[in-house]
Parts: structure tokens; sequence; C-alpha cells
């Protein structure tokens, strides 16, 4: 079973983080929730989930993709070197890159942002144009092994082809 990381970290989105992490398991796929630490995370309401793996114990190499939740945890997440070299390389893996709302951070701090073509919240529009990214305003932007979408209510989209590129790659 392909196994894909799903992003976590405090101010999490929870439409976010759960419809992607059990429509990736409905599609028969192995979604491991990878945070900073193995614990308990809050999210922007206030309900709590707890990690699966911590980015210690990940091995790139196992996974087939990463899914980057927004919310205010994507400024957190750019805060761990070891969370950007995992993104990194399954971006240089050409493996998914999956990107919702403000996960854009994320994208920019692992400098993978530079001459693609994406979408995300708007507030954030103007740091990856900044970054040498595209910006484009829609509900889902496919430019290669990157899919990225603007918010919660671009999820179906967004996951629609995240899991048509998972397919595709065996």
């Amino acid at each position: 079973m392909k196994k894909i990381a799903v992003l976590l970290e405090d101010y999490f989105n929870e439409f976010e983080v759960i419809y992607p992490y059990y429509r990736l398991k409905e599609a028969g796929f192995d979604s491991v929730l990878v945070a900073p630490e193995k614990k308990a995370y809050h999210s922007k309401a206030g309900l709590v989930i707890a990690s699966e793996m911590s980015i210690d114990e990940v091995n790139s190499e196992e996974f087939y993709g990463v899914v980057i939740p927004g919310g205010y945890a994507p400024d957190r997440l750019r805060r761990s070197e070891k969370i950007l070299k995992f993104v990194k390389t399954m971006f240089d893996q050409e493996k998914l890159v999956a990107s919702i709302c403000h996960g854009g951070w994320v994208l920019i701090s692992a400098h993978i942002v530079n001459g693609v073509t994406l979408t995300s919240f708007y507030a954030i529009k103007d740091d990856l144009k900044n970054a040498g990214a595209k910006y484009v305003d829609e509900e889902v932007v496919v430019d290669g092994n990157l899919i990225t979408s603007r918010s919660p209510e671009d999820l179906p989209a967004f996951m629609r082809e995240a899991i048509k590129f998972l397919n595709g790659k065996e």
C-alpha cells in the first residue's frame, strides 16, 4: 500500500487535515499523520489530533507523497528543517506534493516554487510571487507533481487530482 504523509502542526485547519487523511484511506492509500514530534496537536478551533509519526521516524523512500494542509500550521511547519527537507525530497523525486491554503508557505521555505504555476489562499499570493511562483486563482492547479488549491471549498477537486496523480504513479 502506498504511504502518503499528511503533515500536522498546531493551528491546522481541521477540514484540510481530516478530509485528505480519510479520502486517501478510502482510495486505498496508507495516509499517515506526520509532524515535527510524535504528540497531540491542536487545530485552530481546538480539535486535538495526535501525530502517528515524528519526522525523525520518516524514511522518505517509503513515501509516495505528502499533503500540506493549511490553517496557520504551515507557519510552524516551515520552522522544521527536517519537514522542509522531506517536502523538497518528495518534490525532487517527482512524488506527490499537494498543498492547500497556507501550505504554500512550506513550499516557499522548501525552495520549490520558483518557476512553478500554483494557487493558494489569496492572502499569501504575494509571498508566492515574490518567491518566483506564477500564481493563479483557480480551485486546483496541477504543475507536474505539485498540486495546489486555495481553501476547504476546493477539497473535492484537490483530492480528486491528488488521487489521480497517485494512481498514475506505480
